[in-house]
Parts: C-alpha cells; sequence; structure tokens
C-alpha cells in the first residue's frame, strides 16, 4: 500500500473519539517534533529520505511518514514527483525552504514546531519576529475607506454619491 494511503486510512481510525484522536495527534506530533529537530540540528536543507528507514530511526509507523511528507511538502523548493506513490522503499528528495518551513509552521499554528530550539541555529531571533510579524500582517484585513451616501462621488462629477455612482 502506499503511504498517502495508509496515512488516509490511519486519521481515519483514529476519527472515532475524542480521547482517542487527541492521544493520536500528541503522539504523533510528539514524533513529528523529533525529525523536526535533527533536520534543523543538521541545518541540511537537501535530504534524502526512504520512509521505510526514517520510520524504523524515529520508532514510527510507517504509516506517520505519509503524514511527515504529506505535511512539509508545502515547504520545499522542489515537488515530490508522484507523492500518491511513494511507497516504503521510495528514495525522496526534500529540498527544503526554511523560510517557508517557519511561515508554514506558524500557519498550521504548530507551536511545538516554531518554537523549537533548533531555529536558533537557523535564524536569528529578528529574524523569526519579523516572519511572524510578516505572518500576522498578511492575515490582517484591511478595510479601504468606505465613500458614505452623501459624500461627493469620487468620480469627480460634484454630485453626492447616491445620487451619482452610488444610484444603483
Amino acid at each position: 500500500m502506499k503511504l498517502s494511503q495508509l496515512w488516509k486510512t490511519e486519521v481515519e481510525k483514529h476519527n472515532d473519539g475524542a480521547d482517542g484522536q487527541y492521544q493520536f495527534w500528541q503522539n504523533y506530533c510528539d514524533s513529528e517534533k523529533k525529525i523536526y529537530r535533527d533536520i534543523l540540528a543538521e541545518k541540511n536543507n537537501h535530504i534524502t529520505v526512504v520512509p521505510k528507514d526514517l520510520a524504523a530511526r524515529y520508532d514510527m509507523p510507517l504509516a506517520w511518514i505519509g503524514g511527515f511528507l504529506e505535511g512539509i511538502e508545502e515547504s520545499l523548493d522542489n515537488k515530490i514527483a508522484a507523492p500518491e506513490d511513494i511507497s516504503e522503499e521510495t528514495s525522496v528528495e526534500l529540498d527544503i525552504n526554511f523560510e517557508k518551513l517557519y511561515k508554514n509552521m506558524l500557519a498550521v499554528p504548530a507551536d511545538w514546531l516554531y518554537n523549537l530550539e533548533e531555529w536558533n541555529g537557523i535564524f536569528s531571533t529578528e529574524d523569526r519576529e519579523r516572519f511572524t510579524k510578516e505572518y500576522k500582517q498578511s492575515k490582517t484585513y484591511v478595510r479601504e475607506n468606505k465613500v458614505g451616501r452623501n459624500d461627493p462621488c469620487p468620480c469627480g462629477s460634484g454630485k453626492k454619491y447616491k445620487k451619482c455612482c452610488g444610484k444603483n
């Protein structure tokens, strides 16, 4: 069975009750954190992984590696060729863009990942604060000035907005 299908099956299996679901995600996130710690500590943004080897190294179910690959995919500078065809023996090239990775962790929000100490070796505190500020600003809705009914029409006709462009 392919990893993407294994992962979907695993998630569905733990979708039955709040307690079981919480415990599943807690265990998965703890294991995922170990992988990211090592990636960040090594400061190597180009890595090759074989799912079964990664699962063995981190003592994780193979299905969870499917979840890890699915989660990191948006943070890569390369595309994983046919991710739905990845099996336990497939060699997968990951060109990790650390800035994208950090911002995607902010978006989730995965505080257990974007607060890892290992980020200190990748980005300065100022850089991480700047990324956080940029992310928050990207999610802030800025309302444009609204033309009131009795304001002069912005088209320059000299009429009130309600008698001109705001008529319809």
